[in-house]
Order: C-alpha cells, then structure tokens, then sequence
C-alpha cells in the first residue's frame, strides 16, 4: 500500500528535523501548552490555541488526509480538533502509562484511543470513541542486539553481570552522583555500563572519568561512563542483568518487549513516570525506589539482591515480557489503516 505522510508540528522543537530526515513534509501551527495550573503563559496560549485550530484546518483542507494520527502532546490538539470538525478520521496514541491531559482532551474528538498497556483506566470520551490496547512500539533494531557485539565495543569482562544505568537522553544527577558513591561496592559484583548524559548538559561525565581513572587498573575495566548511547543501546539491552533507570515512556515500552529486569527511579513529580514504574512493579518485573529513599546503600543492597539471585531474575524477565501487547507497530498500523480505509 502507498501511504502520502504529512507532519503537522509546532513552529519550535525537534518536529521539523526529524521529519525532514525522513522526508517527510512539514506544516507548522501555532499553538499553546495545556496546563492544570494558573501561571502567566496561559492567557496567551489560550489565544494561540484557536489560532492553531484554524491553521490545522486550511492544512487539512489543503492535503486532505484519509485519517489523522496523534501521539498526543498539547501540540497535537489543536489538529485532532480541526480534523473532527472536517469529518476526518482520527486515532491518538497515549504512549504513557498515565493518561495525559492532551490525549483526554483529544479522546473526546478521535474515533479511536489506543493505549500502550492494559488497565489504563477509563476514558471518558464519546459513545463513538473505541479504546484499543496496541502497546507502544519499539525500534525494530533495538531486539537485534548480540553480547558479543558489546564486548567488542567494550571492555568489559565478560564472566561478570553488566548493570546498564541510564538516566534517559540528558540523564540524571541524582542516579549519577548515587552510583557514584556507590560505585565500589558494586564494582566487586558487577561491570557497569552508565550513560550519564551530556558534559554540556549536567556537567557529569567529566567527574565520571575522573573518577573511573582513579580506579584500581582491574575495576577500570569494569566501569563505563558513556554521555550518550545510540546504535550500540541493543547490544548492551541483550547483555544487561540488571537495567537502573528513570521510568520514561521509552524505557519502560522497551523493558517490557525485551524482558530486562529493573531497578526504576522515576523523576520526582513526574506523575506519568511513577505510573509507567508501576506497570513493570505490579507484575514483579521491577522494583522502584523513589528519588527520596535513594541512597548508595540502598541501591548496593538492592543490586546484589538481584544479581545473586539467579532464578528471581528469570521471574522478572518472564514478568517484563508479559506486560505489553506484541508486535505494537503493526497493531497500530493496522488500527491506522483501517480507519483510513472504513466505509
């Protein structure tokens, strides 16, 4: 089937770039943040919102779609609004565990709701509104990661278990300066993988080397601090024992397709996050520890417990597996498609 693809973003942020290198024409609107809260901004963005309504509509009437995709995000609303007024078939996606204020917003204008896991809650929408379970889909490439790969990437003893830190793309002080602390105990049990974000963003990694450099020459070896993963990300998901990490949409979607343990800290008032780390934890796949209750002993405590466990570890892989939908993409795609093509 040949699929025409429009994106449809804000006049600021990523949206542009990642759909130019896909190739992908790009229409911007102007529109407003949706906030819960009484703050400065919102008069203004309540103006913009109309606006980009408006704008949202002469786009649709110019490219005329067969159906509308939302993946949610207050940019996304005033689209979802202006293609149920031109009678246009609209699906929205909520990629989080918790169900955000942009995608309840946009449930009472789509025909369909798709929802990363189960049990998301209701939703209250219009009778005509269905709410499919599809899950949130992963790259393809991040299931075809090989150990041998990594340790041709890392050094890393390859009889020890390999703890993966991450505190998502900007990283996390918090994780940093904990692992930090605790970084020779855990050293003796394991090697350690820690993307810890950019120099130019939290100023972390420098330390990090640093202090790996101050290692003895045999624990070294056994410590990675990293700013940034990208391509390499797969191999070190089919080598981790152990993932420690915030609890972002992301992050948990892959946990769960790959089956990794985890140990999950979500982000302090980041109420999608503490949902999204419970998803994983309802099930035994995972165990949280709130920002405030982390401390180097905790985590050392919690990370041998794990890993000298051999057989819990199993239950929690089983566990992590059996939280998402399979196969997510195609699930979506074909709930896209045949909205697309209903009579």
């Amino acid at each position: 089937m040949d699929v025409e693809l429009h994106w449809i973003g804000s006049q600021s942020g990523f949206e542009g770039e990642a759909a130019s290198t896909q190739n992908i024409p790009f229409h911007t609107i102007r529109t407003g943040k949706l906030r819960r809260y009484v703050a400065a901004a919102t008069v203004m963005d309540a103006i913009r919102i109309p606006i980009g309504i408006w704008e949202a509509g002469a786009i649709l009437r110019r490219i005329k779609p067969n159906v509308i995709f939302s993946t949610g995000g207050f940019v996304s609303v005033p689209t979802v609004i202006a293609g149920r007024f031109s009678g246009i078939p609209c699906l929205t996606h909520e990629q989080t565990a918790s169900l955000g204020l942009a995608t309840r917003i946009n449930a009472r204008f789509c025909d369909v709701v798709a929802l990363s896991f189960p049990g998301q809650g209701k939703i209250f929408t219009r009778k005509r509104t269905r709410v499919l379970v599809t899950g949130n889909p992963i790259r393809p490439s991040i299931s075809q990661g090989k150990r041998k790969m990594l340790l041709a990437l890392f050094d890393i003893p390859p009889e020890l278990p390999l703890l993966y830190v991450t505190g998502g793309a900007q990283g996390a002080r918090a994780l940093n300066d904990t692992v930090a602390e605790a970084l020779p105990e855990l050293l003796q049990h394991a090697a350690i993988i820690h993307q810890c974000g950019p120099q130019s963003g939290n100023g972390d990694h420098a330390r990090l080397v640093q202090l790996r450099d101050k290692l003895h020459p045999d624990e070294r070896v056994r410590y990675h601090p990293v700013e940034r993963v990208s391509g390499e990300l797969a191999h070190i998901y089919a080598s981790a024992t152990l993932v420690i990490g915030r609890a972002g949409a992301g992050t948990v979607a892959e946990l769960a397709a790959l089956g990794v343990p985890s140990v999950l800290v979500p982000l302090p008032g980041a109420d999608e996050q503490r949902k999204n780390a419970r998803v994983l934890a309802d099930v035994g796949a995972s165990i949280i520890i709130p920002q405030g209750e982390l401390t180097s002993s905790r985590l050392v405590e919690t990370v041998q417990s794990l890993i000298s466990s051999p057989e819990r570890l199993q239950k929690m892989r089983t566990a992590a597996l059996s939280v998402a939908p399979k196969d997510p993409a195609n699930r979506l795609c074909d709930a896209i498609v045949a909205l697309a093509t209903q009579d």
